[in-house]
C-alpha cells in the first residue's frame, strides 16, 4: 500500500509523516501538489505546517487547491484520509468535516504535549485504544481552537463522530486542560465516513518513544491499515 502526503507551499511535516508511516511498515511518499496524487493511492495524508502561508485563514487556500479535487475523488472511492494539524484546517475548510479550526483562546501557539481522551474506539482510528483511554500526542498551533454550530456538535455527538477531546491525566475534559479553547474539548472528528478524519495534534510526532512523549500516535497511524477491512464503501 502506499499513502500519498500531499506537500503544499509551507508544509513542513509531510517528511515526518512519511517517516512515521515508513517505520510502522505502511509504504508512503510525498505528492507535491502541482503534481497531483500517484495513481490510487491506498491512503492520503493531509500534513502539518503552514500551507500557502496560512494567508487568509489557515488551510482556506490550500483547500481550493486542484489537487483537492483528486484527494475528494479518492476519498469518494473509500480511500482513508486523514489531516493533521495544517492538514485538519485544510480539511474542514474542504469540507471533509463539518466545523472549523480558527485562533486558539488567548491567541496564543502553543506547543506541548496534551492528554486526549478516546472517545470513539470503533474506527480504524482508534481500534488500537480503549473507550475512555487517555493517550498523549503534541501539539503545535496557534488556530487549533474546533468551533461549530451547537447544532453541527450535537450531531458530532450523536453519530459518534468525535474522537478524541483534550483532557488531563486522568480523563477528565476541563477548560483547564483545553490547550485553545475548542468546543467541547473537541482535538479530533470523523467525516461523513470513518475513512476520513482529522485531528489538531501531531500523531507522527509520537511514534517513536526517542523522539516523542510515546507511541500513542502509531495507535492512530494504523489506521491506514485498518481502513480496508472496517470502512463501508
Amino acid at each position: 500500500m502506499t499513502v500519498a502526503v500531499v506537500r503544499f507551499g509551507g508544509s513542513n511535516c509531510d517528511r515526518d509523516a512519511v517517516r512515521a508511516l515508513r517505520h510502522l511498515g505502511v509504504d508512503a511518499e510525498i505528492a507535491w501538489h502541482a503534481d497531483g496524487l500517484p495513481d490510487d493511492p491506498t491512503g492520503v495524508v493531509l500534513p502539518g505546517g503552514f500551507s500557502y502561508g496560512d494567508y487568509l485563514r489557515a488551510g482556506a487556500m490550500a483547500a481550493r487547491d486542484p489537487v483537492i479535487d483528486a484527494v475528494r475523488a479518492a476519498v469518494d472511492r473509500g480511500v482513508p484520509l486523514l489531516g493533521v494539524c495544517n492538514g485538519a484546517q485544510v480539511g474542514a475548510e474542504a469540507g471533509f468535516v463539518p466545523g472549523a479550526f480558527t485562533d486558539n483562546l488567548g491567541a496564543r501557539f502553543r506547543c506541548e504535549h496534551v492528554h486526549l481522551r478516546v472517545e470513539n474506539a470503533e474506527t480504524p482510528w482508534t481500534a488500537g485504544f480503549e473507550a475512555g483511554e487517555v493517550v498523549e500526542l503534541p501539539i503545535a498551533h496557534g488556530e487549533g481552537r474546533f468551533v461549530a454550530s451547537e447544532a453541527t456538535a450535537d450531531r458530532l455527538e450523536r453519530e459518534d463522530r468525535v474522537l478524541f477531546r483534550y483532557c488531563d491525566a486522568s480523563g477528565a475534559v476541563t477548560d483547564e486542560a483545553n490547550p485553545n479553547g475548542s468546543l467541547r474539548g473537541i482535538a479530533g472528528v470523523l467525516g461523513e465516513r470513518e475513512h476520513v478524519a482529522v485531528l489538531m495534534p501531531h500523531p507522527e510526532r509520537a511514534t517513536l518513544p526517542s523522539v516523542g512523549p510515546g507511541e500513542d500516535g502509531a495507535g492512530v497511524l494504523r489506521g491506514f491499515e485498518r481502513v480496508g477491512r472496517t470502512a463501508s464503501p
